[in-house]
């Protein structure tokens, strides 16, 4: 029985670490969309946030996540002047 409730309480672990990993990929989705938003606008803007968040999201110890990258300003240039 010891087993089982091992298995129950490895799976109730992942499934927290996989709703943490939902919340902060949401997160780090609305700092990409302001950061976008600040260049396009010609107002000044920093990644730090979205990178605070996506150091948080690689500490995430579940194989199918898979890992994100750090965010650079001129990535965010490099895009928004890519989509106008």
């Amino acid at each position: 029985m010891s087993v089982h409730k091992d298995l129950i309480q490895h799976a109730a672990n992942q499934n927290k670490e996989y709703q943490n990993f939902l919340q902060l990929d949401q997160q780090r989705e609305s700092f990409i969309e302001e950061a976008i938003q600040l260049c396009k606008e010609g107002k000044p803007f920093t990644t730090d946030k979205i990178n605070d968040v996506t150091k948080k999201i690689n500490n995430i110890k579940l194989r199918f996540i898979p890992e994100r990258k750090i965010v650079t300003t001129d990535m965010v240039r490099e895009y928004v002047s890519r989509k106008a």
